[in-house]
């Protein structure tokens, strides 16, 4: 009778209460039918495609005003009524051509001094001298001829001969036979007599003196109108002289014929001297964000010429910057439609992250867009009050982090324009800088951080970045502020990164639940053995959970050998019994001093009620709102194995029975993790059981269990390889010797407890 009675109260049906609330249940129900609709909708390319044109549109409507031309309604001669800043970066041509003019007008005329005019004019004054003595030679040498002919003849015989010296006017003759007609024209008679009749030694010192006169003063400059200034010089040089007054005014004539212009314009140094100054001139730009006008400014000509220049005066706004916008979205989406497209994971898994990449996105930059839409602060403050790390963390601890590098550079592009402080068609630099800075340090923060608690932290880690980051661009403009507004760049950079980290917290459970998307933060959470169902099994069924930790360390180091997913073993692990907890004391590992209540029952529902575990744990799970892969494992870690105790068992009763019946109904394991739980969970078993196994022991039976495994076809839809196989027996091997491995006993230490107890 007792034991009929515990059979009741074992078999009876254990409810589960939901722990969601009935409207909050069916709530989430329907958005995880709505979410798996589109989901099995973007199987289709169509749709895909559809889907970035969606999020083309959200991008291009959100920066389409941040890019619109603005078009001002300005004239001639009035007075501004706002400032006006230009929205490009254009040339001011006409400006160029008035500063190139200018350097241009600057240059003066270049005048060179030609070196061989003084040589060409002293050796002219030189060949004066020359001709001087010349004709005094001929003249000598005329007289002696005379003389010897006279001699000679019969006149000097009787002594009645008589020479006559040549006149002054034939010696002048003489002399200008050897000048030519200019030197004639200017050197006047007087002076060329003065030579004639000066004798040699007085005619080399007349010269020396003329020609170290014309030397000096030719080696001067003399432009065109200083020639005269250069003649008085020289004439004050030569009045000094010892020479005789004839001589001297003779010299002295000669000397300022001699003197004679030698600068003269150089039209090519010049025109060459003009072209390098035109071209070192700077183009003049009218830079982006420069102000043209400022408030209550009178518009000028040149102001007005500017405004057209920039198109603030057009009537028709230009479809440039649309055509920009349009490009830049366009890229953007083709690389984030080649990266999802290249991306090697199951079909479902890409679907999930490319609409759960899409709604973050969306929301993070319609949160932007509304921020800049607040007209109390400037732009370039107003920006840095963005959650800018709040998108990064969701899909860093959702997807990967490599999504999340990508997410964060794309909203910094998008985040230049929407806070690009007012100006149609500029970038804000300072803003770009601080989304992503404060996007990759919520990324970096979380890298090794997996705790959900830890998102907190991330975002004080933001906070302080983002002070940090706000206060160099700050200093970078070297602008001056005061204190209050140092305390406000303070204040706003800590409520963006808190800001973030609590809006991640609050999405997380509702991205998570409605995508069913298993996290590392949601893995480790589920670990924590406050858990309701964890708690259960502790208190319920207490050999089971300690079971399910062992088969958790085997499992969890033969996946991570083999580069599966260690932690969602050991998280399956802990679950994958959580059935037996409705009848607890029909599992081995649970009947502790008490009799088998198999030995009272037959082998069909023997075969029933453990059967049953692998379903009933599925269905508890699913009701609890379990990660499907938690489930999956749950359902598939017996595959479709046969219970070999019952069958034969039925079959030594005489039983008519078929192998098929003593099956489990599997599925059998989808994932390398379900098939290696399936593994750990007969070896723990099986090792258990023995006592004092060895480690050749263990390693026959881990190899045993994985041939029967392989022979029975367990493992035909999972994509282990052989290779894998031998990993994973290593590891359980190397993992089960360490927990039974040979103990050594200390007699003496046996002794003194003897003695102290």
């Amino acid at each position: 009778m007792h034991l009929d009675r515990k059979t009741v109260i074992i078999l009876h049906n254990y409810s589960v209460n939901e722990p969601l609330t009935k409207m909050g249940g069916r709530t989430l129900d329907k958005l995880q039918q709505y979410l798996t609709k589109m989901k099995n909708l973007l199987e289709l390319t169509f749709f895909r495609i559809l889907l970035f044109i969606l999020l083309g549109i959200v991008m291009f409507l959100s920066m389409f005003s941040n890019v619109k031309p603005e078009k001002l309604d300005l004239d001639l001669f009035v007075v501004a009524e706002q400032t006006i800043r230009s929205p490009i970066t254009i040339e001011d041509k006409a400006s160029t051509e008035k500063r190139k003019k200018e350097a241009a007008d600057q240059v003066q005329d270049i005048y060179v001094v030609k070196k061989e005019i003084a040589q060409n004019r002293v050796d002219l004054i030189t060949s004066i001298f020359d001709s001087a003595k010349e004709v005094k030679d001929e003249i000598k040498t005329d007289l002696e001829e005379q003389q010897k002919a006279a001699e000679q003849s019969e006149a000097a015989e009787k002594g009645s001969f008589n020479i006559q010296e040549p006149s002054p006017a034939d010696k002048l003759a003489r002399m200008k036979e050897k000048l030519t007609e200019d030197i004639t024209k200017e050197i006047s008679d007087q002076s060329l007599l003065a030579l004639l009749q000066s004798s040699k030694g007085e005619l080399t010192i007349a010269k020396d003196m003329t020609v170290t006169a014309i030397n000096n003063v030719m080696s001067k400059r003399i432009p065109a109108d200083g020639v005269e200034n250069a003649k008085k010089s020289l004439e004050e040089e030569l009045k000094y002289t010892s020479l005789n007054a004839s001589l001297k005014s003779a010299a002295i004539e000669l000397g300022r014929y001699a003197v004679y212009q030698n600068e003269f314009y150089d039209p090519t140094a010049t025109e060459e001297a003009r072209q390098q100054a035109v071209e070192s001139v700077e183009p003049v730009k009218i830079l982006q964000g420069q102000i043209i006008v400022e408030e209550q400014q009178l518009i000028t000509r040149d102001i007005y010429r500017q405004l057209k220049l920039i198109g603030m005066l057009d009537s028709n706004n230009s479809i440039q910057p649309f055509a920009g916008l349009a490009l830049i979205t366009l890229v953007i989406l083709a690389a984030l439609y080649f990266y999802f497209n290249d991306i090697k994971l199951q079909s479902e898994l890409k679907q999930n992250y490319l609409l759960l990449f899409s709604l973050i996105f969306t929301l993070s930059i319609l949160i932007m867009k509304g921020i800049s839409l607040f007209p109390e602060f400037k732009y370039s403050e107003i920006s840095y009050i963005f959650p800018a790390a709040m998108g990064s963390i969701l899909i860093r601890i959702l997807i990967n982090e490599r999504m999340a590098v990508i997410f964060t550079i794309i909203m910094s592009i998008c985040g230049s324009i929407i806070f690009n402080e007012g100006v149609t068609g500029t970038f804000n630099v300072s803003s770009s800088i601080y989304i992503i800075c404060s996007g990759l340090a919520g990324i970096i923060f979380l890298t090794k951080q997996n705790h959900r608690s830890k998102i907190l932290q991330a975002g004080m880690f933001v906070a302080v970045v983002n002070v940090i980051v706000i206060f160099s661009l700050v200093f970078l403009r070297n602008g001056q502020y005061d204190g209050i507004e140092y305390g406000f760049y303070i204040i706003i950079g800590i409520i963006s990164g808190i800001l973030s980290a609590v809006l991640a917290i609050g999405l997380l459970p509702f991205f998570e639940a409605g995508f069913g998307i298993l996290s590392t933060m949601r893995l480790i959470e589920l670990t924590s053995p406050n858990h309701q169902l964890l708690r259960k099994i502790l208190t319920e069924a207490p050999g089971t959970y300690h079971h399910s930790v062992m088969v958790a360390n085997l499992s969890e180091s033969a996946c991570e050998a083999i580069g599966a997913n260690g932690l969602l073993a050991r998280v399956g692990c802990y679950y994958h019994d959580i059935g037996k907890i409705k009848r607890p004391q029909f599992f081995i590992e649970n009947q502790m001093n008490i009799e088998n209540p198999h030995d009272k029952l037959p082998p069909q529902t023997s075969k029933n009620i453990i059967i049953a575990h692998a379903t009933d744990g599925a269905e508890m799970l699913r009701k609890h709102k379990m990660p499907k892969e938690i489930v999956d494992i749950a359902e598939q870690h017996h595959g479709t194995t046969l219970l070999k105790y019952f069958y034969h068992k039925a079959k030594q009763n005489g039983l008519e029975v078929r192998e098929e019946d003593y099956r489990y109904p599997g599925p059998k394991a989808q994932t390398k993790e379900s098939a290696i739980i399936g593994i750990a969970d007969s070896v723990e078993a099986a090792v258990r059981s023995m006592s004092h196994p060895t480690s050749d022991q263990i390693e026959n039976l881990v190899r045993n269990i994985i041939a029967d495994r392989l022979q029975d076809g367990q493992l035909n839809e999972c994509d282990l390889t052989l290779k894998e196989l031998v990993i994973i027996e290593n590891s359980f091997c190397e993992t089960l010797n360490g927990i039974f491995h040979s103990r050594i006993e200390y007699p003496e230490m046996s002794k003194q407890k003897v003695k102290q107890a």
